[in-house]
């Protein structure tokens, strides 16, 4: 299975974590200049941001936001059958489809899930969209 280039971005960043109390993990601040927020703090919500990074790295033009709905119109939409690395829209959280565990729950690999970069478990039912770049 060929994995689009932003996807094995996202892996090689696997354990990047928050640092609690006032000090920053400087990697998620790197992350935070593919946006218009640039945060100084890991304290925001990252998860739009590292998707943004992720896309900048591979040539992928995002969606510049930090917000997670800013991915909710961005590129194409697959419908129902989401591709492997495509882009996870739910609730208030953006992520990259990393596959299944089963009918019902989709794994997606992403920024602020649980505080870092880590693969996390969802409920195929809290899905909004699967979005796929327009220049790919």
């Amino acid at each position: 299975m060929n994995k689009p280039k932003w996807l094995q971005i996202a892996e090689k960043e696997l354990g990047v974590h928050e640092t609690p109390g006032p000090k920053a993990t400087a990697r998620i601040i790197e992350y935070g200049k593919a946006t218009s927020l640039k945060p100084q703090s890991d304290e925001v919500p990252w998860c739009a941001i590292f998707v943004n990074w992720c896309l900048q790295q591979a040539g992928i033009q995002g969606t510049n936001s930090a917000a997670a709905a800013s991915f909710e119109d961005w590129g194409r939409d697959l419908g129902d059958e989401p591709e492997i690395g495509c882009i996870v829209v739910l609730p208030h959280h953006v992520t990259f489809y990393a596959g299944a565990m089963d009918e019902d729950t989709i794994i997606g690999l992403g920024g602020n899930q649980s505080d870092q970069v880590k693969r996390s478990n969802y409920p195929v039912e809290r899905v909004i969209s699967y979005r796929w770049p327009n220049d790919d």
